[in-house]
């Protein structure tokens, strides 16, 4: 009894003796920031219905769907999405190129 806590203690204190060792990630903050403007990219935004988005860039590459409740529709242009709740634009996002 007295040896297996007499090793038990020795494991623990070596353990404890070691330094610590992690590994570091670095990973790149990614910017979602793409201005809505001439100098980034022009894109719907919040509160425009769908016949304001399709009036002024026209017609979506592809509509997907409704899915969930509320209802959420997405538009896919060549440039970005477009995210609606029911028959407003509560999010448009710049597609990113690689």
């Amino acid at each position: 009894m007295f040896k297996s806590s007499l090793i038990a203690s020795s494991v623990l204190l070596f353990a404890m003796a070691l330094p610590a060792q992690a590994d570091v990630l670095s990973i790149a903050e990614p910017t979602y920031r793409t201005p809505n403007s001439a100098e980034g990219v022009l894109r719907p935004s919040r509160g425009m219905t769908k016949s304001q988005v399709e009036a002024r860039f026209g017609a979506a590459a592809e509509k997907r769907a409704a899915i969930g409740e509320p209802p959420i529709t997405r538009w896919r242009y060549t440039q970005f999405d477009v995210f609606f709740e029911h028959n407003l634009v509560i999010h448009s996002v710049v597609l990113r190129r690689e």
